[in-house]
């Protein structure tokens, strides 16, 4: 076995889409309605529609953490990066906990679905769910491949009979089931808005196991986004179907209401169609609900947070065995719930995890940490954020005093765990500290969490590093502040590479001199490389500079404040234009100015280089590298 190893990239755009709409697609619709339609009577329309647009703004905002953090855990890593280890922790938890009684409100639905069927009808249907649950944890530990082949056929089986249901059924929809409204009132729909909340779960599903996506920072966001959309149609369609046939007497008291409204215009064999809909999506959303809620024990356990055997990994399968089990056994503990409580627990935590969401983009933005860098963006910064946090925290307020009361009871619980536990080893650095650090003018950090960021977008882009990238990573960084002339440059820059050389610095000095009589090594307003050509062989070097107040080259270029000295041998030339070409690529993107100039320190400098955008060759380099002092 393996501890907290790098899980196996295999999930593809269809894989993500059907895991999102598959853990949606479910209770949400199979279940909820009728419940609903209690509580908000022909409204609950508006309710389903308001609660996604509410989910909408925690979609983008998880949209754009996870493009930038493609890592197990979803919204636990990027919650812990940004506000720190304890709300990291409570997070993580609360969110393992909500996936996971999503997964057993799907089964316990399944359960009461499985009762319709002749064969299975004597069957105690707890005893069907235990075993569906332990046939999914097989499915899981083998591979998240093949759990999510099985969850792209479900998914495209639910969609092909449910776009079915819509369009037989909008021809039968009576106005007077529309009639009156609302007849609880507006706060109903507020109320139901944040009943069928839950709906919305499986976007989390998508965030948490993004580690194991190709290509996850832009398959990821848009698989979200695909998903949500295509599920709000259906949702809004089909509940305004089922309201539109059925009586508000028959339906408010359905736990099967779209196989009721199925039986209104298609008779029993609509009813059974409806029914093994209902069953794909419950097995969909029981499959994506135990993939996803299992990779939370998994990442806590990597940050020190959880017991280490959370974050094993089967050496064979690579899949969190530990975790997978456990998760699968607290899911089978929670089937016996009372299903209102169940519900509205987990719409409380899924919302708690949309506001962090949504505060998190916010702390990330203005903490301003040079490598967070999501290639998605969530638009209307930060109104959608805001407003996200807002809704989610009203709709919170609404879901009932019981229900509250139960999250703090959750909350509470993950800072017990957290305090007694994960406290002693949390010395994580988080974004939070760099933000307050920006407001006081304070030094609080380090340069670890920029590292931790470095590396993941190197995982995340799949960078493979060369000879320039080892030459970087090893060369000496110099940041100056006062403005000087070309001249006095080059005495710096000799005075830190003749030694590393192996050369007198004079003699550096007057190479640098008389290569720049030739012609101008300033190549435009901001940038120069002075470049000179070494006796010997394997010789090869490069130093950065950064000169706020920027070095005059002549009239031509006044004020260049980012300076690359390259020195090498004869030997080396073709590498010299390898390393030319190399700095030409990264300083032609259009932001390199700004993060060059708004780097922290020599470490933040070096990162600008390390994360450009260029072509790579992988030629191993030559010994002699090894030899440079660091």
């Amino acid at each position: 076995m393996k501890l907290s190893e790098t899980l196996k990239k295999e999930l593809g755009l269809l894989d993500v889409f059907c895991t999102a709409s598959g853990a949606m697609i479910s209770s949400g619709l199979f279940v909820l309605p009728g419940l609903a339609h209690a509580k908000a009577g022909p409204a609950v329309i508006v309710s389903y529609l308001l609660a996604g647009v509410l989910a909408m703004t925690g979609m983008l905002s998880q949209a754009e953490l996870v493009s930038a953090m493609p890592k197990a855990g979803g919204t636990y890593f990027y919650v812990m990066r940004s506000m720190g280890p304890a709300i990291g922790t409570v997070n993580g938890i609360i969110t393992w906990l909500s996936l996971s009684l999503k997964t057993a409100f799907a089964l316990v639905g399944m359960a009461a679905f499985t009762q319709l069927i002749p064969v299975l009808g004597d069957i105690n249907p707890s005893l069907i769910a235990v075993v569906l649950c332990f046939i999914f944890l097989t499915i899981n530990l083998i591979g998240v491949k093949e759990a999510g082949r099985l969850q792209v056929f479900l998914v495209l089986g639910l969609l092909f009979l449910l776009g079915g249901y819509i369009l037989h059924g909008l021809p039968n929809v009576e106005v007077l089931h529309f009639k009156p409204f609302t007849p609880y009132g507006p706060k109903s729909v507020l109320a139901a808005a944040g009943f069928v909340f839950v709906s919305y779960g499986g976007l989390l599903k998508v965030a948490a196991v993004a580690e194991e996506v190709k290509d996850p920072a832009r398959t990821v966001p848009l698989g979200m986004i695909l998903s949500l959309l295509t599920v709000c149609v259906i949702y809004t369609l089909a509940v305004f179907v089922t309201s539109g046939v059925t009586s508000a007497a028959e339906l408010d008291v359905s736990l099967t209401p779209l196989s009721l409204g199925a039986s209104q215009f298609a008779g029993n064999a609509g009813f059974l169609i409806l029914g093994v809909a209902a069953v794909l999506a419950f097995i969909s959303t029981a499959n994506a609900g135990l993939m996803a809620s299992s990779r939370y024990p998994f990442a806590l356990a990597r940050d020190g947070l959880m017991p280490k055997c959370f974050g094993r990994v089967n050496a064979r399968f690579q899949t969190p065995d530990v975790s997978l089990v456990v998760t699968t056994l607290f899911i089978v503990a929670v089937l016996f719930l009372k299903l209102d409580m169940l519900v509205k627990v987990a719409s409380g935590v899924l919302m708690l995890t949309f506001l962090l969401s949504c505060l998190s983009v916010i702390i990330m933005r203005e903490s301003r940490l040079q490598n967070y860098r999501p290639q998605f963006k969530s638009p209307l910064y930060p109104g959608v954020q805001i407003a996200g946090t807002i809704g989610c925290g009203f709709l919170l307020y609404s879901i009932g005093i019981q229900a509250l009361l139960a999250c703090a009871g959750l909350i509470a619980g993950s800072f017990f765990l957290y305090w007694v536990f994960g406290r002693i080893r949390a010395t994580r650095e988080y974004a939070l500290m760099h933000l307050i650090e920006r407001i006081t003018s304070r030094e609080l950090t380090d340069h670890l969490l920029e590292t931790e960021l470095k590396e993941i977008i190197q995982e995340r882009d799949e960078i493979t590093k060369d000879r320039f990238d080892g030459l970087v990573e090893r060369c000496e960084v110099l940041d100056l502040e006062n403005g000087m002339e070309a001249d006095k440059l080059f005495q710096v820059a000799s005075e830190s590479m003749a030694e590393r050389l192996g050369l007198p610095s004079d003699d550096f000095l007057e190479l640098m001199r008389k290569r720049e009589l030739e012609s101008s090594t300033a190549l435009g307003p901001h940038l120069a490389i002075p470049h000179i050509i070494l006796e010997g062989s394997g010789k090869f070097d490069v130093l950065l500079i950064r000169c706020r107040d920027g070095v005059r080259f002549g009239a031509e270029a006044p004020n260049v404040n980012a300076i690359f000295v390259l020195a090498g041998s004869k030997d080396e030339r073709n590498f010299h234009l390898r390393a030319l070409s190399a700095i030409a690529q990264i300083t032609q993107s259009p932001d390199f100015e700004d993060r060059w100039l708004n780097a922290k320190g020599i470490e933040g400098l070096r990162d600008v280089v390390l994360l450009g955008e260029r072509k790579r060759h992988t030629t191993p380099a030559p010994k002699v590298l090894d030899d440079l002092p660091t």
